[in-house]
């Protein structure tokens, strides 16, 4: 995606109607065949080798080429049968299970296969009622990992291709012809005109993640002790799930749903989810709702909740839902509603083509909603025609929630009271949102809206048609944002108020369990641990005196990332350690932040357009950012290489990736347009990478530019546990016969004067056998070189006499944050 910086300019649409689904000015996306592609690694390193001048034309025929090959997957025939008897028959056209894995292996899946560790055969309880024959039911039964799905999609397609699952025709109830077209005046200061009788609204939180305190944040500014808060938490976010109903027990007026789904992106699970809900609400009978209002923790309020509330009681007849506002047999084909698909294994599965069912016009936009009573109990428990036949066809949906209320309002007896806004900002950008991120899980390209930050603030105060919330908003992005909005609504804190700039994001929690975490990662966790523990002797310890002085006990406790003023500063690692002066536990919390590894050439060239570069994984194209934050490696892992670059003349530049002992790993050009602000490049070396310090060279015209570093970690554990010596020489001895690509850069060495030093291989060798704390210790000086231990406090009582309390630093996640802590309700009914 980074390689070639020169894309098509696309127009800036800021605020669109549809939330997720491919968006008008998304036409090239081909959703044709989603079968995984074997081919990419082998591909990418062709790329690197062919000369610059070559390579956009060799891009472009290899992208034809593997389109070619997508659609041939499944051979010449796209009709061939899967028989699913036990012996397959002679002379058959069926494609045999072997046959099936070897098509649809990824590259990781083919590197399994090497090594006896194949995937299991399509095994079924019942075989399926009927010949599964369309390509996409079979590349979806090749793909599912579970036998239960497997046995789900082959019953699903079945039922369709026997007419048994889809409504042919639905009934209308509307009598209006065409749609509503409700206008709703924009009053600022209606405010000032509270009704007497106030809508009673119902606020239904759908949060997952672990940005408690972001979420903490956003509930403290929507809360009034008039309003209703229905909170669920999804079932894979436990850490979030604890502190929900531990802030939830506080008020009498907020719920946790007592069940809790998996959701996922475009999911039938999250209209699955919003009509629980409703159905739960409706069955409070001590809660007398109404207005039901949808958000997540990525949302925040624009307006106040008394500006809510009179403009609502206004309109409390209407339904405020947004349409996509396009024509509609392009928003059916876009957004996917004429093919079938089933949710299981927690993905997305498209199954084929399916007709739309006659009587009704289908609609869709917008997944965030607000809608009145009435029609959500008429959507909840009515069994007519419309509302049982339209559940049934959005079971089977991509993106369910962004059509289903839309289609069943407008078709419904309240047809006549929908507003074509559902009172939002959605920040969308799609140069960016749109990059088919959700492949991993849905069979489908969608786009996701982008974080607000600081620049846009004036688009909140508009005034050209109502806007109540806005998303999306991430503290680990721009907190700052955040900040400017709630000071614009509630105002600004009393001055010398702590935290204010300050975010804590929780990554670990010991009732997770360990085995939440990768070795990587609790190979870090445990040497950031011990780096405190030193800094604590050098920094407190006295002659003759162990008071300061410290044996690491057990696993962390917890760890958070924490930035400040919207900068990564590093890991705060709560762990426990024996005092050694006193043989008592404590418990201590450090802070560790990375050393800085970026460096311009000295003296500085010509050459001025590079402003950054980084090595790390989880690259998010849309928010330009690694989400693996403080990049934390290990030898299986692969890393992508990230350039920020500033305005300037169109530019070739080289890349080198150097290994711990001088190996060059992989070369490689970049064009860097004039205009280009990122380019990205994972290049596809081969496995394990060598533990240590890796350098990357950035040079333009042979001379180089900048460099930076970062550190493959070798494991002190394999599967939570101190990792053998076997294990340690597998993972730890780099490659196979020292060759990271097929091609050797070793004719490099000399040019860029980058000498292997047999002393610095043979130390490498004896360092792969290392276990126990000869390992800790090499891990332990490896960590050292790119990462300081900035300061350490104690999270309870110590015998330390100099050791600060967490609380009373400013930095600790025991530190004070008062703009997300929620404490007594005020006496105007608010938190905030």
């Amino acid at each position: 995606d980074g390689y070639f910086s020169h894309r098509p300019k696309e127009k800036m649409r800021t605020d669109s109607n549809n939330e997720n689904s491919v968006p008008k000015d998304f036409e090239n996306i081909d959703n044709s065949n989603f079968a995984p592609r074997t081919q990419r690694q082998k591909h990418q390193s062709e790329l690197v080798k062919k000369p610059l001048s070559k390579q956009k034309e060799h891009l472009r025929k290899k992208l034809e080429e593997e389109k070619m090959k997508e659609n041939l997957l499944l051979g010449k025939n796209s009709n061939e049968v899967v028989q699913f008897s036990d012996h397959p028959r002679k002379n058959s056209s069926s494609i045999s299970n072997n046959s099936f894995k070897e098509i649809h292996m990824s590259p990781k899946q083919h590197h399994l296969k090497k090594n006896g560790n194949s995937s299991p055969e399509l095994r079924y309880d019942q075989p399926p009622k009927c010949e599964v024959t369309g390509k996409e039911a079979i590349s979806a039964m090749s793909r599912a990992k579970s036998k239960q799905c497997r046995q789900e999609i082959a019953d699903v397609y079945c039922q369709h291709k026997h007419g048994k699952l889809m409504p042919e025709k639905v009934t209308r109830f509307c009598t209006l012809e065409g749609k509503a077209n409700n206008n709703v005046q924009w009053d600022e200061d209606s405010v000032e005109y509270m009704p007497a009788n106030p809508v009673r609204i119902a606020f239904v939180l759908v949060v997952h993640g672990r940005a408690s305190r972001q979420l903490q944040r956003m509930f403290k500014a929507i809360y009034h002790k008039d309003h209703f808060y229905y909170i669920h938490v999804d079932k894979r976010s436990n850490y979030l799930h604890r502190q929900v109903l531990h802030f939830a027990n506080q008020y009498p007026n907020v719920r946790v749903t007592s069940w809790r789904m998996a959701t996922i992106w475009g999911g039938a699970s999250l209209l699955s989810t919003y009509l629980q809900t409703m159905k739960d609400l409706m069955e409070m009978n001590d809660w007398p709702w109404d207005f039901f209002i949808n958000l997540s923790a990525a949302d925040y309020p624009i307006r106040t909740n008394d500006q809510l509330v009179a403009f609502l009681s206004r309109y409390r007849d209407m339904n405020f839902l947004k349409s996509h506002g396009r024509d509609n047999a392009r928003f059916i084909r876009k957004q996917g509603l004429d093919r079938l698909f089933l949710e299981c294994d927690t993905h997305m599965w498209r199954l084929g083509d399916r007709r739309i069912p006659e009587g009704i016009a289908v609609d869709g936009g917008s997944d965030w909603f607000l809608l009145n009573r009435k029609f959500v109990e008429y959507v909840t428990f009515s069994n007519d025609d419309l509302v049982t036949k339209m559940k049934r066809f959005y079971s089977y949906t991509l993106l369910p929630a962004e059509s289903f209320f839309h289609t069943v309002l407008e078709n419904s007896p309240y047809c006549d009271s929908m507003v074509d806004n559902n009172l939002r900002i959605t920040n969308w950008n799609r140069k960016l949102g749109c990059k088919c991120q959700y492949k991993h899980i849905v069979d489908w390209c969608g786009c996701s809206p982008n974080d607000f930050k600081p620049a846009d603030f004036h688009r909140f105060q508009q005034t050209a048609r109502p806007t109540f919330f806005a998303r999306k908003f991430e503290a680990v992005v721009n907190q700052e944002i955040i900040g400017q909005l709630d000071y614009y609504l509630y105002g600004n804190y009393p001055s010398g108020t702590p935290g204010l700039r300050s975010y804590w994001e929780n990554v670990y929690d010991e009732p997770d369990g360990v085995h939440t975490l990768s070795d990587v990662a609790l190979t870090m966790y445990h040497a950031f641990s011990r780096l405190g523990l030193r800094r604590a002797e050098t920094s407190f310890h006295a002659a003759g005196d162990n008071s300061c002085r410290y044996y690491p006990m057990g696993h962390p406790v917890s760890v958070h990332l924490y930035f400040l003023a919207d900068r990564f500063q590093g890991f705060l690692i709560r762990h426990h350690a024996t005092n050694l002066a006193v043989s008592k536990l404590e418990t201590l919390e450090t802070w560790v932040m990375p050393k800085k590894v970026f460096k311009i050439a000295s003296p500085p060239s010509d050459f001025g357009r590079l402003q950054f570069s980084e090595i790390g994984t989880e690259w998010d194209a849309k928010e330009r950012i690694f989400r693996n934050f403080g990049g934390l490696l290990g030898p299986t892992d692969e890393p992508v290489g990230m350039q920020k670059w500033g305005k300037g003349p169109n530019v070739t530049v080289t890349v080198i990736w150097v290994d711990p002992v001088n190996v060059i790993a992989a070369t490689y050009d970049i064009l860097i347009e004039s205009s280009a602000e990122f380019t990205h490049y994972k290049p596809p070396l081969n496995l394990p990478l060598r533990p240590g310090v890796w350098t990357i060279k950035i040079l333009h015209h042979w001379v180089q530019v900048a460099e930076t570093k970062f550190l493959v970690t070798p494991l002190t554990f394999s599967n939570w546990q101190p990792i053998k010596q076997e294990e340690a020489m597998k993972h730890h001895s780099g490659p196979p016969k020292n060759a990271y690509m097929e091609q050797s850069f070793q004719g490099l060495n000399p040019v860029l004067n980058i000498p292997i030093s047999a002393a610095r291989v043979e130390q490498a060798k004896r360092n792969a056998g290392l276990v126990g704390a000869q390992l800790e210790a090499w891990v332990d000086s490896l960590v050292g070189s790119v990462w300081s231990a900035v300061d350490i406090c104690s999270a309870g009582p110590t015998a330390c006499p100099v050791m600060q309390g967490c609380a009373q630093t400013a930095w600790s996640s025991l530190s004070p944050d008062p703009k997300s802590e929620l404490g007594p309700v005020k006496p105007d009914g608010r938190l905030r």
